[in-house]
């Protein structure tokens, strides 16, 4: 671990010049978010296996508003060097990362200088469906649209197969997730569209509004849990 930190250091300071030590003289330094992001690493490890340990990719580190300013002008380098100390420690760990590490950097209000928090979570890499539109228009314009992970997917009937195989048509790289997990599917009816979520024999299931089923029908806001990942359904026309 002081490896990780040490290369951590000496990266940093290859990349910022003095005026960065000098806006930390008397606040949090670079180094205690980087054990603290370490630590969360380490507390958040979900075992999924003898061999594998699941460990959250997105973090945000909430700074009080005096530190949140001073740290503005360097969030950008710092919050790469910090992704890349992440990904190092969790390589070296051997630990399972569902997609690429982010760091973002938040105002807290209830926080004095020199006091910081980090929160993290789980998001899986998300590859959408083949040929897909996402854009504003196609994510406005859809009868129904899956929200994963921040991103929204405009969808129509058939609907679609989620998994984590080649053979799914909306991919999500979380190791809870089968390789064909579930079909959300999509009938075109004369009051709208009306929306079913289908588990294709999954080892994990389907947590439909926080309830295991087999098959159910899906409304406007519904949350769908599928392994580690939870995505959340909209219906806009829907009453």
């Amino acid at each position: 671990m002081a490896g990780v930190l040490q290369r951590f250091e000496r990266r940093l300071e290859g990349a910022v010049t003095s005026a960065f030590a000098r806006a930390f003289r008397s606040a949090v330094q670079p180094v205690e978010i980087a054990a603290a992001l370490q630590r969360e690493v380490d507390n958040s490890a979900q075992i999924l296996s003898r061999e594998r340990q699941l460990v959250p990719n997105d973090f945000t580190v909430e700074l009080s508003v005096t530190d949140y300013e001073r740290l503005t002008p360097f969030g950008g380098t710092l919050a790469t060097e910090l992704a890349s100390m992440v990904t190092e420690h969790a390589h070296e760990q051997r630990y399972t990362l569902t997609g690429p590490v982010e760091i973002s950097f938040v105002k807290a209000g209830d926080l004095g200088t020199g006091r910081f928090r980090v929160r993290s979570r789980t998001n899986a890499a998300v590859t959408p469906v083949a040929g897909q539109r996402m854009t504003e228009t196609a994510v406005h314009k859809a009868a129904v649209t899956l929200e994963v992970n921040g991103l929204k997917h405009p969808l129509s009937a058939p609907g679609v197969v989620i998994g984590r195989g080649e053979d799914a048509q909306l991919r999500i790289e979380d190791p809870g997730i089968s390789r064909r997990h579930a079909h959300l599917r999509i009938q075109d009816t004369l009051g709208g569209p009306q929306v079913t979520i289908v588990d294709l024999g999954s080892t994990n299931g389907v947590v439909l509004d926080g309830r295991r089923v087999d098959e159910g029908t899906v409304h406007d806001g519904s949350d769908i849990r599928l392994g580690n990942t939870t995505m959340t359904v909209r219906i806009p026309g829907q009453e």
